[in-house]
Protein backbone atom coordinates (compact mmCIF):
# COMPACT_ATOMS: atom_id res chain seq x y z
CA UNK A 1 0.00 0.00 0.00
CA UNK A 2 1.21 3.60 -0.62
CA UNK A 3 2.15 5.61 1.86
CA UNK A 4 -0.65 8.32 3.12
CA UNK A 5 -0.45 11.95 1.93
CA UNK A 6 -1.50 14.86 4.25
CA UNK A 7 -4.95 14.83 2.45
CA UNK A 8 -5.31 11.01 3.36
CA UNK A 9 -5.09 11.83 6.62
CA UNK A 10 -7.65 14.64 6.42
CA UNK A 11 -10.03 11.82 4.61
CA UNK A 12 -9.31 9.65 7.00
CA UNK A 13 -9.79 11.14 9.95
CA UNK A 14 -13.18 12.99 8.58
CA UNK A 15 -14.40 8.98 7.04
CA UNK A 16 -13.76 7.64 11.24
CA UNK A 17 -15.72 11.20 12.17
CA UNK A 18 -18.81 10.02 9.71
CA UNK A 19 -18.54 6.04 10.79
CA UNK A 20 -18.83 7.28 14.33
CA UNK A 21 -21.41 9.54 14.22
CA UNK A 22 -23.51 7.55 11.76
CA UNK A 23 -23.14 4.60 13.84
CA UNK A 24 -24.17 6.47 16.77
CA UNK A 25 -27.16 8.26 15.03
CA UNK A 26 -28.51 4.56 13.87
CA UNK A 27 -28.16 3.03 16.82
CA UNK A 28 -29.98 6.04 18.67
CA UNK A 29 -32.77 7.20 16.36
CA UNK A 30 -32.86 4.19 14.40
CA UNK A 31 -32.13 6.50 11.14
CA UNK A 32 -29.77 8.87 9.60
CA UNK A 33 -31.49 12.24 9.30
CA UNK A 34 -31.06 15.70 8.64
CA UNK A 35 -33.12 16.68 12.05
CA UNK A 36 -30.65 15.62 14.07
CA UNK A 37 -27.14 16.94 15.31
CA UNK A 38 -25.79 13.79 15.12
CA UNK A 39 -27.22 13.14 11.52
CA UNK A 40 -25.83 16.57 10.28
CA UNK A 41 -22.30 15.70 11.61
CA UNK A 42 -22.56 12.21 9.52
CA UNK A 43 -24.07 13.56 6.17
CA UNK A 44 -21.33 16.56 6.77
CA UNK A 45 -18.67 14.27 7.67
CA UNK A 46 -19.76 12.02 4.50
CA UNK A 47 -19.74 14.84 2.23
CA UNK A 48 -16.08 15.81 3.29
CA UNK A 49 -15.02 12.48 3.13
CA UNK A 50 -16.68 11.68 -0.67
CA UNK A 51 -14.87 14.66 -2.13
CA UNK A 52 -11.45 14.59 -0.83
CA UNK A 53 -11.93 11.04 -2.28
CA UNK A 54 -12.17 12.36 -5.42
CA UNK A 55 -8.65 14.37 -4.90
CA UNK A 56 -6.68 11.17 -3.95
CA UNK A 57 -5.19 9.43 -7.17
CA UNK A 58 -2.48 7.54 -5.37
CA UNK A 59 -2.54 4.89 -7.93
CA UNK A 60 -2.51 7.81 -10.41
CA UNK A 61 -5.95 7.12 -12.62
CA UNK A 62 -9.93 6.62 -11.48
CA UNK A 63 -10.58 3.37 -9.12
CA UNK A 64 -12.93 2.04 -7.22
CA UNK A 65 -12.59 4.24 -3.74
CA UNK A 66 -13.30 7.14 -6.49
CA UNK A 67 -16.43 5.12 -8.07
CA UNK A 68 -17.77 4.76 -4.20
CA UNK A 69 -17.08 8.59 -3.73
CA UNK A 70 -19.47 9.57 -6.97
CA UNK A 71 -22.28 6.67 -5.66
CA UNK A 72 -22.17 7.96 -2.30
CA UNK A 73 -22.19 11.63 -3.45
CA UNK A 74 -25.28 10.51 -5.28
CA UNK A 75 -27.07 8.80 -2.46
CA UNK A 76 -26.11 12.22 -0.28
CA UNK A 77 -28.11 13.86 -2.95
CA UNK A 78 -31.03 11.29 -3.35
CA UNK A 79 -31.33 10.98 0.45
CA UNK A 80 -31.01 15.34 0.99
CA UNK A 81 -33.84 15.43 -1.85
CA UNK A 82 -36.04 13.01 -0.54
CA UNK A 83 -35.22 14.68 3.07
CA UNK A 84 -36.21 18.18 1.57
CA UNK A 85 -39.00 18.02 -0.52
CA UNK A 86 -41.82 15.60 -1.47
CA UNK A 87 -40.70 14.33 -5.07
CA UNK A 88 -41.31 10.76 -3.71
CA UNK A 89 -44.17 11.73 -2.22
CA UNK A 90 -45.29 9.05 0.24
CA UNK A 91 -42.20 7.57 -0.23
CA UNK A 92 -39.71 10.00 0.29
CA UNK A 93 -39.17 9.17 4.49
CA UNK A 94 -38.43 5.49 2.70
CA UNK A 95 -35.86 6.85 -0.16
CA UNK A 96 -34.08 9.01 2.46
CA UNK A 97 -33.45 5.93 5.07
CA UNK A 98 -32.29 3.61 1.84
CA UNK A 99 -29.82 6.53 0.61
CA UNK A 100 -28.14 7.65 3.50
CA UNK A 101 -27.92 4.14 5.25
CA UNK A 102 -26.31 3.24 1.22
CA UNK A 103 -23.55 5.83 2.15
CA UNK A 104 -22.86 4.37 5.38
CA UNK A 105 -22.44 1.14 3.35
CA UNK A 106 -20.10 2.88 1.08
CA UNK A 107 -17.74 4.32 3.99
CA UNK A 108 -17.58 0.90 5.38
CA UNK A 109 -16.21 -1.21 2.16
CA UNK A 110 -13.14 1.24 2.31
CA UNK A 111 -12.66 1.22 5.80
CA UNK A 112 -12.14 -2.56 6.12
CA UNK A 113 -9.89 -2.74 2.82
CA UNK A 114 -7.46 -0.38 4.07
CA UNK A 115 -7.77 -1.48 7.63
CA UNK A 116 -7.09 -5.36 6.44
CA UNK A 117 -4.47 -3.77 3.90
CA UNK A 118 -2.81 -1.50 6.57
CA UNK A 119 -3.02 -2.96 9.93
CA UNK A 120 -0.80 -4.24 11.65
CA UNK A 121 1.99 -1.62 10.59
CA UNK A 122 4.42 -4.18 8.93
CA UNK A 123 2.43 -6.97 9.00
CA UNK A 124 -1.25 -6.24 7.72
CA UNK A 125 -3.39 -8.88 7.62
CA UNK A 126 -4.26 -9.22 4.03
CA UNK A 127 -1.82 -8.16 1.17
CA UNK A 128 -4.02 -8.51 -2.00
CA UNK A 129 -7.11 -7.01 -2.94
CA UNK A 130 -8.57 -10.54 -4.30
CA UNK A 131 -7.88 -12.10 -0.89
CA UNK A 132 -10.81 -14.16 -0.38
CA UNK A 133 -11.18 -12.94 3.38
CA UNK A 134 -11.67 -9.51 1.79
CA UNK A 135 -15.04 -10.89 -0.46
CA UNK A 136 -16.34 -12.28 2.49
CA UNK A 137 -15.87 -9.12 4.72
CA UNK A 138 -18.07 -7.54 1.25
CA UNK A 139 -20.76 -10.28 1.44
CA UNK A 140 -21.14 -9.61 5.39
CA UNK A 141 -21.14 -6.16 4.68
CA UNK A 142 -23.85 -6.31 2.46
CA UNK A 143 -25.92 -8.67 4.16
CA UNK A 144 -25.53 -5.98 7.30
CA UNK A 145 -26.78 -3.63 5.16
CA UNK A 146 -30.07 -5.07 3.66
CA UNK A 147 -31.21 -6.35 7.09
CA UNK A 148 -30.54 -2.92 8.46
CA UNK A 149 -32.49 -0.93 5.70
CA UNK A 150 -35.13 -3.58 6.24
CA UNK A 151 -35.22 -3.71 9.65
CA UNK A 152 -35.25 0.94 9.39
CA UNK A 153 -38.11 0.45 6.55
CA UNK A 154 -40.73 -1.38 8.98
CA UNK A 155 -39.42 0.75 11.72
CA UNK A 156 -40.38 3.56 9.24
CA UNK A 157 -43.82 1.89 8.34
CA UNK A 158 -44.73 1.56 11.73
CA UNK A 159 -44.04 4.89 12.67
CA UNK A 160 -46.67 6.17 9.84
CA UNK A 161 -49.25 3.65 10.73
Amino acid sequence: MPEIIPLGWFHTAMGIIALISGGFTLARFREISLQTRSGQIYLAATLITAGTALAIFQHGEFGPGHALAVMTLLALFVGTVAATTKLFGKFSRYMQAISYSATLLFHCIPAITDGLMRLPVGDPVLTSIEDPILKMCYLVLLVIFLVGVGLQLRWIHRQSA
